[in-house]
């Protein structure tokens, strides 16, 4: 539907004007005044308004100024038969589309509204891809009912609403990032820039440029100045992971930053600001690792003003059948396939695990599982080996930080890749066959 709104207290120009815009295939409202015209507004889903400058009960000027705080999707085009500079000047900086001279201008209403319907179109796509957006990363989509998840989501609500710079810790897959969204669109810099970047992908150098920008000759490669990501994320947010991997020769340099807003990109010499809110993540305790100095103890104390720790997936095992529920939906819409079925074992045997890779390495299970599901029903022949032939009383004595757990996992792992082949096995863990076997009977591995 194109509508559009007509307001001229002329009736028969009024008439005539509407006549023309419905044979372009428009729908037509029409209203003789301003107070009528705004009512028709507030019932109906109009996309443009053609209003007249003089009006009885006001003048179209002022009026477009109201429409654009009450509808701000809403074009309007204002007509007048005299038309003056400082009129148009000032319809234009109240939020006009458009001013045009009545008679004069007539061949230009039609171009117009299809240009003004055009960017209403445009201004509703943006709106809906920022809802959903938004959508996609509010705390209402963290899956999870435990108390553990709900104490770290009230958490992270109330500092989501200040400036403070907020440290996430956890595991590695715990959600880290997805907290870090959620706060970010939770908080009044929603509108602006979310810029991520992850401190342990790239060297020293590249990381320095990535972060602070460089200037053209820099360095070799650097054939035009480049916008690091501090200036990106000015009046947004910068999210850092993996903060605790970063040199600590740029920790120096995000201090001086977090201090004072101020920057120098690589190669200039000239400060630049930026005014960001800093959401930090890291996988270490960072208060040992100040103590032992390989991170500096003066940016943990100003990253660590608010911290959230993420608790792991076996600490929260309630929350595993949501999860497993809501990523076999997932899979299953994204490949095409009927929602599946769950067996009571096969989620027994996920609830039993422990989860090193915590919700990330769950995703991972549960997609493999979906594709290989033959059936409806998702059963334990489709859950990876250390997964599928763990003991459970084992499980739950060892500790999923003890040497003996992660030499455990890894034998599953480079079996369940040899599909049960102990000689190929024995020859990938570089270990004898006769070991082989003492260490299956150990753990209990079949």
């Amino acid at each position: 539907m194109k509508n559009i709104l007509i307001i001229d207290d002329e009736e028969k120009l009024r008439g005539l004007l509407a006549r023309i815009v419905k044979s372009e295939g428009f729908d037509v409202i029409e209203a003789p005044d301003l107070k009528s015209g705004f009512k028709k507004l507030e019932q109906n889903d109009i996309d443009v308004v053609l209003c007249d400058v003089k009006l009885p009960d006001g003048n179209g000027v002022d009026f477009v100024q109201k429409i654009k705080t009450s509808f701000p999707l809403v074009e309007v085009i204002l007509m007048t038969a005299y038309g003056n500079i400082p009129d148009g000047v000032q319809a234009m900086k109240n939020g006009a589309f458009d001013y045009i001279v009545k008679g004069d201008d007539n061949d230009k209403i039609i171009p117009l509204l299809y240009k003004a319907f055009d960017k209403v179109q445009l201004q509703k796509k943006v709106k809906q891809l920022e809802k959903r957006i938004s959508d996609k990363y509010s705390f209402d989509t963290i899956i999870g009912k435990s108390k553990a998840i709900e104490q770290v989501i009230d958490l992270a609500k109330k500092v989501a609403k200040t400036d403070s710079t907020v440290l996430l810790t956890g595991e590695t897959g715990t959600g880290k990032e997805v907290f870090a969204q959620a706060i970010h669109e939770n908080s009044h810099r929603v509108g602006k820039s979310f810029v991520a970047l992850n401190c342990s992908t790239f060297s020293k150098e590249i990381l320095e440029s990535e972060l602070f920008g460089h200037k053209q000759g820099a360095f070799t490669g650097a054939i035009k100045d480049k916008k690091g990501f501090i200036e990106e994320a000015n009046g947004g947010t910068l999210f850092l992971d993996e903060i605790g991997e970063m040199p600590i020769e740029l920790q120096a340099k995000l201090l001086r930053v977090l201090e004072t807003n101020e920057f120098i990109p690589v190669g200039d010499t000239t400060p630049k600001k930026s005014n960001f809110r800093l959401i930090a993540a890291t996988n270490r305790d960072l208060k040992v690792e100040s103590d032992e100095h390989r991170f500096r103890s003066d940016l943990y104390f100003r990253l660590n003003i608010f911290e959230i720790n993420i608790p792991p997936l076996r600490e929260r095992v309630k929350d595993i059948a949501p999860l497993v529920d809501f990523f076999v939906d997932k899979f299953s819409t994204s490949i095409n396939k009927k929602t599946l079925q769950i067996q009571d074992n096969f989620l027994h045997k996920l609830e039993a695990y422990h989860w090193p890779g915590n919700v990330r390495e769950l995703k991972n299970v549960i997609e493999r599982a979906v594709i290989l599901a033959n059936n409806d029903v998702l059963t334990l022949d489709v859950l990876p080996y250390e997964i599928k032939h763990q003991s459970d009383n084992q499980n739950k004595s060892m500790s999923a930080f003890s040497m003996n757990s992660v030499e455990k996992l890894h034998i599953q792992k480079v079996l369940n890749y040899t599909k049960g082949n102990k000689a190929e096995t024995a020859r990938l863990l570089e270990i004898g066959i006769a070991t082989l076997y003492r260490k299956l009977d150990e753990y209990n591995i079949q």
